[in-house]
């Protein structure tokens, strides 16, 4: 077999360790490391997310049989064990709890799972049906050790009710392997990976039913038989199917993982001894964690447009605060302005054991002079960056946004709207005729008078209500674009009007005026 090439991570330099409590860890990362994975395997995923006392068993219908998906211990003790009858196991078991597959709950609540894994590592992965991947690359040594690491985790998911069966190697497939094999706490040395699974059986490595039994047929029940046999053959018999499980579990063509979503540009965390529960103990740890990142974004030479506060509960539950800026900024006090209203949404419940505070998004961001030495007021008066934290301020409370034009001359094409802080260009003679600022999201529909049939209207009429027009101007034409509408699309006539009043409204007519046939009027804006 072939060695895999080692790699040096890029992600242990930005984790902040998890273990910050325990001073005598030493914080560095190794200097060199081989891709590390801890594979986790939840055997009783089903039954656990239900939490129902006495025996349990998980049902699911096949064609016409209903057999057992899941089974908890107590009723694995009875006898009950997966792919057993319904009606049999209601025989053996009498009071056993039945209750019927969830698979898109079972999955959700897997998610969920390998988010709370984000304490240990920023690229968790699931491994459907019931099992976790996490890339633990150069993180073990903030933990003693890969086996403190697993030891750790699997302690933190027996907190929250979770029995997981942990193994690590340098191949997501052989620790995914061992882990469903029932090797809890195998630590698999790198480049051994071939050594460890070959006394694994045939299924651990979830080959097709069919695939495992032929060779079963043949012979070869462990995956270190299979391993001896020549690899042309094994292709030419079971496919190329195979010859990839095979290499992507002893590390000759290793898979990829696939994070829940790519790792921060920037992180700090803290974990607690106790979980905090008030949100006085919430503001004085992010008012600890900012400084930190800013810091590191600063010497990065780095600005943060989103930031996440990620909140981890001690039931598993993983609660998030996000703000966004509309320039990069690292100035903690502005970031604690933007989180201040946003905390309120923590639900702490019996406390959280660790905040993280993540930098989602970062663009460059070069020193600023925001005003002269010496000079008064602080700040000028017209730097941009006050402006931008008003508007980040804003944002947090209601949609901010600003318009745009567009290249149509039809009313409501002529603008689009974009981000606040977008830059806008103004096209030669966009804005050259007179326009109301604001036009009614849909036109109303006007009965108008006028004194000839392609004439001005000197009366308007809306339900019973009426009014006489004092002055018009107009009417400017606008035609259909013929690239973008139908065919039968008709022109429209606008006229600035002034009713008695003072109100000035735009008004059009539809189409051109036809004998026998009702004109449509319509409102469509009001001048202000």
């Amino acid at each position: 077999m072939r060695r895999r090439a080692c790699r040096t991570p890029a992600l242990g330099t930005e984790l902040t360790p998890a273990t910050a409590a325990q001073p005598h860890l030493s914080l560095a990362p190794p200097p060199s490391t081989c891709r590390r994975i801890l594979a986790l395997h939840l055997p009783w995923l089903p039954t656990e997310r239900l939490r129902r006392p006495g025996p349990l068993a998980v049902w699911t219908t096949e064609g016409a049989r209903r057999v057992l998906l899941a089974v908890d211990p107590a009723a694995s003790e009875a006898g009950l064990r997966p792919g057993q009858a319904l009606a049999d196991a209601q025989a053996i078991l009498p009071e056993v709890a039945l209750h019927p597959a969830e698979l898109e709950a079972d999955a959700a609540w897997l998610r969920r799972l390998a988010l709370w894994a984000l304490c240990v590592t920023p690229l968790p992965a699931v491994d459907a049906p019931d099992g976790l991947l996490l890339d633990i690359t150069g993180a073990a040594h903030l933990h003693g050790g890969e086996e403190a690491l697993l030891q750790a985790v699997t302690t933190r998911f027996a907190r929250a009710g979770v029995t997981v069966r942990g193994a690590i190697a340098g191949t997501p497939d052989a620790a995914a392997a061992l882990a469903r094999a029932g090797q809890h706490g195998a630590v698999v040395p790198p480049g051994g990976e071939a050594a460890a699974i070959a006394s694994l059986p045939l299924a651990s490595l979830r080959l097709p039913h069919a695939t495992v039994a032929m060779l079963h047929r043949l012979g070869l029940r462990r995956v270190g038989a299979v391993l001896e046999q020549p690899h042309a053959l094994l292709a030419r018999r079971f496919g190329a199917g195979l010859i990839e499980t095979l290499d992507a579990a002893t590390g000759a063509r290793p898979r990829p993982i696939r994070p829940l979503r790519p790792p921060p540009d920037f992180t700090t965390a803290r974990e607690f001894l106790e979980p905090v529960v008030t949100r006085e103990a919430i503001d004085a740890t992010l008012d600890r964690l900012l400084p930190e990142l800013s810091e590191r974004l600063e010497r990065a030479g780095r600005g943060a447009r989103r930031l996440v506060l990620l909140a981890f509960r001690v039931d598993g539950d993983v609660q998030a605060v996000a703000v966004g800026t509309g320039l990069p900024s690292r100035n903690p006090a502005h970031f604690a302005r933007l989180f201040r209203e946003r905390l309120e949404r923590l639900s702490p419940g019996f406390g959280f054991e660790r905040l993280a505070l993540e930098a989602r998004t970062t663009e460059p961001m070069a020193e600023a002079q925001a005003a002269l030495p010496g000079r008064r007021g602080g700040a000028r008066a017209d730097n941009p960056w006050d402006l931008a934290q008003l508007l980040d301020r804003l944002s947090q409370r209601l949609a901010v946004w600003r318009l745009a034009p567009r290249a149509s001359h039809w009313p409501e094409r002529a603008v689009l709207r974009v981000g606040v802080l977008d830059s806008v260009s103004l096209p030669e003679g966009w804005n050259a005729a007179c326009r109301p600022l604001r036009l009614l999201r849909r036109p109303l529909a006007l009965q108008a008078m006028a004194e000839l049939p392609d004439g001005p209207p000197f009366l308007l009429r809306m339900g019973r209500a009426s009014w006489r027009v004092l002055r018009a101007e107009g009417p400017e034409r606008l035609e259909p674009e013929w690239w973008r509408d139908r065919p039968d699309r008709r022109f429209r006539d606008y006229y600035r009007v002034e009713i008695a009043g003072g109100a000035r409204l735009w008004v059009c007519r539809s189409g051109p005026v036809l004998a026998g046939e009702a004109t449509g009027w319509w409102l469509h804006g009001r001048f202000e």
